[in-house]
Protein backbone atom coordinates (compact mmCIF):
# COMPACT_ATOMS: atom_id res chain seq x y z
CA UNK A 1 0.00 0.00 0.00
CA UNK A 2 3.00 1.96 -0.32
CA UNK A 3 1.39 4.15 -3.37
CA UNK A 4 -1.23 5.56 -0.82
CA UNK A 5 0.94 5.98 2.33
CA UNK A 6 1.07 10.08 1.83
CA UNK A 7 -2.46 10.29 1.33
CA UNK A 8 -3.05 7.70 4.44
CA UNK A 9 -0.50 9.31 6.57
CA UNK A 10 -2.47 13.01 6.10
CA UNK A 11 -5.79 11.66 7.74
CA UNK A 12 -5.40 12.82 11.53
CA UNK A 13 -8.49 9.58 12.95
CA UNK A 14 -6.56 6.58 12.96
CA UNK A 15 -9.99 4.62 13.11
CA UNK A 16 -10.73 6.29 9.55
CA UNK A 17 -7.19 5.73 8.58
CA UNK A 18 -7.45 2.17 9.57
CA UNK A 19 -10.91 2.01 7.36
CA UNK A 20 -9.71 3.74 4.48
CA UNK A 21 -6.15 1.85 4.50
CA UNK A 22 -8.79 -1.77 4.61
CA UNK A 23 -11.13 -0.38 1.77
CA UNK A 24 -7.88 0.46 -0.36
CA UNK A 25 -6.21 -3.29 0.15
CA UNK A 26 -9.65 -4.93 -0.28
CA UNK A 27 -9.60 -3.74 -3.50
CA UNK A 28 -5.86 -4.15 -4.31
CA UNK A 29 -6.02 -7.60 -3.27
CA UNK A 30 -9.78 -8.47 -4.83
CA UNK A 31 -8.55 -6.83 -7.95
CA UNK A 32 -4.92 -7.43 -8.55
CA UNK A 33 -4.80 -5.99 -12.26
CA UNK A 34 -5.85 -2.47 -10.83
CA UNK A 35 -3.02 -0.37 -10.79
CA UNK A 36 -2.99 1.68 -7.47
CA UNK A 37 -2.58 5.33 -8.01
CA UNK A 38 -2.19 8.55 -5.88
CA UNK A 39 -3.25 11.65 -8.13
CA UNK A 40 -5.19 14.71 -7.34
CA UNK A 41 -4.34 13.94 -4.27
CA UNK A 42 -6.41 11.17 -4.07
CA UNK A 43 -6.24 7.59 -3.90
CA UNK A 44 -7.62 5.71 -7.32
CA UNK A 45 -7.63 2.58 -9.56
CA UNK A 46 -6.68 2.58 -13.10
CA UNK A 47 -6.27 -0.21 -15.46
CA UNK A 48 -4.41 0.17 -19.43
CA UNK A 49 -4.16 3.85 -18.29
CA UNK A 50 -7.88 3.86 -17.83
CA UNK A 51 -9.90 5.09 -14.69
CA UNK A 52 -11.74 2.96 -13.19
CA UNK A 53 -12.65 3.93 -9.45
CA UNK A 54 -11.05 6.83 -7.25
CA UNK A 55 -12.01 7.67 -3.26
CA UNK A 56 -11.48 11.04 -1.41
CA UNK A 57 -12.35 11.13 2.43
CA UNK A 58 -14.46 13.91 4.26
CA UNK A 59 -15.16 14.25 8.14
CA UNK A 60 -18.46 12.59 8.06
CA UNK A 61 -17.56 10.20 4.77
CA UNK A 62 -16.04 8.59 2.19
CA UNK A 63 -16.75 9.19 -1.28
CA UNK A 64 -16.74 6.46 -4.02
CA UNK A 65 -16.39 8.21 -7.50
CA UNK A 66 -16.70 5.54 -10.35
CA UNK A 67 -18.04 8.20 -13.22
CA UNK A 68 -20.57 9.67 -14.23
CA UNK A 69 -21.78 6.89 -16.47
CA UNK A 70 -21.71 4.15 -13.67
CA UNK A 71 -23.63 6.12 -11.12
CA UNK A 72 -26.04 6.52 -13.24
CA UNK A 73 -26.26 2.90 -14.36
CA UNK A 74 -26.23 1.77 -10.45
CA UNK A 75 -28.47 4.68 -9.09
CA UNK A 76 -30.99 2.33 -7.45
CA UNK A 77 -28.17 -0.20 -5.97
CA UNK A 78 -26.28 2.58 -4.15
CA UNK A 79 -29.65 4.50 -2.80
CA UNK A 80 -30.39 0.66 -1.85
CA UNK A 81 -27.37 0.30 -0.39
CA UNK A 82 -28.24 3.59 1.82
CA UNK A 83 -25.61 6.14 0.69
CA UNK A 84 -26.53 9.74 -0.69
CA UNK A 85 -25.37 10.61 -3.83
CA UNK A 86 -24.03 13.21 -6.33
CA UNK A 87 -24.30 12.73 -10.41
CA UNK A 88 -20.27 12.23 -9.54
CA UNK A 89 -19.92 10.37 -6.35
CA UNK A 90 -21.81 8.57 -3.66
CA UNK A 91 -21.12 9.05 -0.12
CA UNK A 92 -20.26 5.96 2.61
CA UNK A 93 -20.75 7.43 6.25
CA UNK A 94 -17.41 6.20 8.47
CA UNK A 95 -19.70 4.80 10.50
CA UNK A 96 -21.85 2.87 7.32
CA UNK A 97 -20.71 -0.70 6.45
CA UNK A 98 -19.41 -0.65 3.04
CA UNK A 99 -20.84 -2.83 0.94
CA UNK A 100 -18.38 -4.52 -0.66
CA UNK A 101 -20.56 -6.04 -2.84
CA UNK A 102 -21.12 -2.68 -4.56
CA UNK A 103 -18.05 -1.46 -5.23
CA UNK A 104 -17.19 -5.13 -7.05
CA UNK A 105 -20.22 -4.46 -9.39
CA UNK A 106 -18.84 -0.70 -10.06
CA UNK A 107 -15.39 -2.02 -11.04
CA UNK A 108 -16.43 -5.18 -12.65
CA UNK A 109 -18.57 -3.08 -14.91
CA UNK A 110 -15.78 -0.12 -15.99
CA UNK A 111 -13.68 -3.38 -16.30
CA UNK A 112 -15.96 -4.24 -18.75
CA UNK A 113 -17.26 -1.23 -19.98
CA UNK A 114 -13.68 0.48 -20.64
CA UNK A 115 -11.86 -2.73 -21.77
CA UNK A 116 -11.21 -0.53 -25.14
CA UNK A 117 -11.31 2.58 -23.86
CA UNK A 118 -7.76 4.35 -24.53
CA UNK A 119 -8.44 7.30 -22.29
CA UNK A 120 -8.25 8.22 -19.03
CA UNK A 121 -11.60 9.60 -18.52
CA UNK A 122 -14.86 8.56 -20.49
CA UNK A 123 -15.70 10.79 -23.59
Amino acid sequence: MTEFQPFLEKMTDPAQRERMETILNWVQTTYPQLVPRLAWNQPMFTHHGTFILGFSVAKPHIAVAPEPYPMVRFAQDIDTAGYSRTDMLFRIPWKSEVNYGLLSQLIEFNLSDKANTTTFWRK
